[in-house]
């Protein structure tokens, strides 16, 4: 839960690298919330809690993908590779899912090396 929230407390912060783990852990904890929230909207008969949180994790999303990607030496522009028809998804994934570079790349130093957050 401490990733989760850490990547809530930067959740403007484009810039930087964020290591694998803290990027699946915050994916897992998003999405066990939003089944959640889709499970109550169902049961409730709305789906407004949901879109809500929703529209509030884009930017933090989005940010955490890119950290992401700068930790695989690779520009945040990368994400726009998703929305190739097939294999665009795919290859983002394979990017998100790589190892982080062990050197300090052109976004910063290795998060491995920095204090943890969880």
């Amino acid at each position: 839960m401490n990733w989760y929230l850490a990547v809530l407390k930067n959740y403007a912060g484009f810039s930087g690298r964020a290591r694998r783990k803290e990027y699946w852990m915050f994916t897992l904890f998003n999405v066990i919330i939003a089944v959640v929230l889709s499970a109550i909207g169902t049961a409730i008969d709305t789906q407004i809690p949901y879109f809500i949180y929703l529209v509030a994790l884009i930017v933090p999303s989005l940010a955490v993908m890119v950290r992401r990607l700068h930790d695989t030496g690779r520009s945040g522009w990368w994400f726009f590779i998703s929305f190739i028809p097939l294999v665009g998804g795919i290859i983002l994934l394979v990017f998100l899912a790589s190892e982080g570079k062990p050197e300090t790349n052109e976004y910063g130093a290795n998060p491995k090396l920095a204090p943890q957050a969880g």
